[in-house]
């Protein structure tokens, strides 16, 4: 007999009901007509609270995230998010705060993005920071605006080109594009760091910067950093940092003091606020005292020879601020996690955060290089990059990989990324993930590799224990199905569609 599955769709019954109103306390009112609804109210579903209850909990269940699995995506760094960080960002004055409130009111609160602000320059080596930007990619933008801000207010209206290496988050040339500059490829060298000559070819009066990411996009450091530092300066340039992968150098090495001029902080990424769903993320951003003047407001100040009866910390605007970048004060919630984060392991557990996320990536390297060429043979940071090419097995993909590791329990790396590694698996098993897992992750790996050479048809399938299975992606994305309709429902049935259907109506939901 087959397992029972409940239906997805179509629960409504008439006469059922799933809530009891309290009775009407207030004086009653008549609704504006315009605010009336003229439609046929039989339409709306009538359901039990038990029903409305399994359906949703049904659904979130066919969903994996970071509590659940481990989740090694590269680049993105989906670690656990300590459940202290929900409390913080749930006290009162926190969760109940209102952006219009007076600062008088909001002492408590300016004080933590007061304290975040030091924190995250003390730990970046930086002279000043907002917390504005309401992503790494708006970070991003907010960087190259305070540059062009910076060489205008200089009267070098040339400087109209931004570099931007070959190995690099997408979001990066997108960026440079948007501000109005232009892109300018760098290509990386046999060790996965900048070209030097590619870069001196290339460096120019028209230069306005350098975009990059360190620990780059192949998980490795830059070994020249200072050196591309030195002469991005001399050409009148200034250094942009992308904090992606700052989660590999916390406490180790500052940006700052090896030349970097701005950089954007992902707190979803580095310091553990939720980054399922896309987000809700955070990107504050840090800069020398030479950008300072130039950051988007408002920044939080504090006045210590305030009185009682004064509001010590309050709100101000650089000189020349770009302007804001997020209404109000940015993802509020995100910064208490991050505080929390930072309160709660001191300096000596940022350090160590980031020496056991390099010391995981290096030993699920070693473990797996006989079987999965590495992109670069050398020690990587946080995150290694591996080739989905497996001998013996000529027709295996990385596809197929990442979608029978998903028969084994695990989500899958990051696949296809960064561009310049063919066949790229980018694994990122983070500090969070204990040997034991990773030892389990390491054994799926290499049977998957065993698999691939003896009936490489059984990747092809993969996965085959999952409600949806390979979608057709293009598909997705040129005709989404964002709602449901029980005539185009009725027809995929037909079609022998329809469980397909119905199971990704139920993720959209």
């Amino acid at each position: 007999m087959d397992t029972y599955e409940p239906p997805i769709f179509e629960l409504s019954s008439p006469g059922k009901h799933g809530a009891n109103l309290p009775e009407l306390d207030v004086p009653a009112a008549s609704l504006p007509t315009n605010l009336l609804r003229n439609d046929d109210l039989a339409a709306m579903p009538e359901l039990s609270e038990v029903e409305v209850i399994r359906h949703f909990t049904r659904i979130s269940q066919r969903n994996v995230c970071i509590d659940t699995v481990m989740y090694p995506l590269g680049s993105c760094t989906m670690k656990y998010n300590p459940k202290i960080h929900e409390e913080a960002a749930r006290i009162a004055g926190f969760a109940m705060a209102h952006p219009m409130q007076g600062e008088n009111l909001s002492q408590g609160a300016l004080q933590m993005m007061y304290e975040l602000q030091h924190y995250l320059g003390e730990i970046s080596g930086f002279d000043a920071v907002s917390l504005q930007p309401a992503a790494g990619a708006q970070g991003e933008l907010t960087g190259i605006l305070v540059f062009r801000a910076y060489h205008l207010d200089r009267g070098d209206t040339e400087r109209v080109e931004v570099l931007v290496p070959d190995a690099a988050h997408g979001t990066n040339p997108a960026t440079a594009a948007m501000a109005g500059l232009k892109v300018i490829e760098i290509k990386s060298d046999d060790r996965g760091n900048v070209d030097m000559d590619d870069l001196k070819a290339k460096l120019s009066p028209r230069t306005a910067g350098l975009m990059l990411t360190n620990p780059n996009t192949v998980g490795l450091f830059e070994e020249q950093i200072q050196e591309v530092s030195r002469l991005v300066h001399e050409a009148g340039g200034l250094m942009y940092g992308d904090g992606a992968n700052f989660n590999a150098i916390l406490g180790i090495v500052k940006p700052g003091a090896v030349g970097f001029d701005f950089m954007h902080y992902n707190l979803h990424k580095t310091f553990t606020t939720p980054h399922g769903g896309g987000g809700p993320g955070s990107g504050a951003v840090g800069c020398t005292a030479e950008l300072a003047p130039f950051l988007p407001g408002p920044l939080v100040a504090y006045n210590e020879k305030a009185t009682a009866d004064d509001n010590a910390y309050h709100f101000a605007y650089p000189e020349k601020s770009i302007g804001q970048m997020k209404t109000f004060w940015g993802n509020f919630g995100m910064l208490v996690r991050a505080w929390t984060y930072i309160r709660t392991l001191g300096a000596e557990g940022l350090r160590e955060v980031s020496e056991t996320a390099v010391l995981n990536a290096n030993y699920i390297r070693v473990k797996l290089k006989d079987i999965y060429p590495q992109s670069f043979d050398r020690i990587c940071m946080h995150e290694s990059v591996l080739k989905g090419q497996i001998e013996g097995a000529p027709d295996v993909r990385t596809l197929d990989i990442a979608k029978r590791l998903i028969d084994y329990g695990f989500h899958p790396p990051t696949v296809y990324f960064p561009l310049i590694v063919p066949e790229a698996l980018m694994i990122e098993p983070t500090e969070t993930e204990s040997k034991r897992n990773m030892d389990f992750f390491i054994e799926a790996m290499r049977r998957i590799a065993a698999e691939a050479r003896e009936d490489s048809d059984i990747l092809h399938e993969a996965p085959t224990n999952t409600p949806v299975r390979r979608l057709d992606e293009a598909r997705a994305a040129r005709q989404p199905v964002l709602k449901y309709d029980k005539v185009k429902f009725d027809k995929l049935r037909e079609e022998g569609e329809a469980r397909v259907h119905e199971v990704n109506m139920a993720s959209v939901i």
